[in-house]
């Protein structure tokens, strides 16, 4: 049975990114190598958007109040 690769996280989505980059900036490349190399860059920066969007959508929802709206106010402190 094939087992299935995890999803990678923000950080190595973002570190992955972060060496295309740097490999870019400090490498004479060819046009075709830049262009793969763009197009990964594309797919990476749309999978770190993905996890944020994720994230965001995570924290609205624990936020919630019983109405449904966001409630970001501080807790009550019971030390009165």
């Amino acid at each position: 049975m094939a087992t299935r690769k995890s999803q990678p996280n923000f950080a190595e989505v973002l570190a992955e990114l972060e060496a295309l980059v740097e490999k870019l900036e400090n490498q004479d490349t060819s046009l075709e190598h830049s262009m793969e190399a763009f197009e990964k860059g594309i797919a990476l920066t749309r999978s770190a958007q993905k996890l944020l969007d994720d994230a965001e959508q995570k924290v609205l929802l624990l936020t919630q109040n019983d109405e449904g709206k966001a409630d970001l106010s501080p807790a009550e402190d019971d030390q009165h």
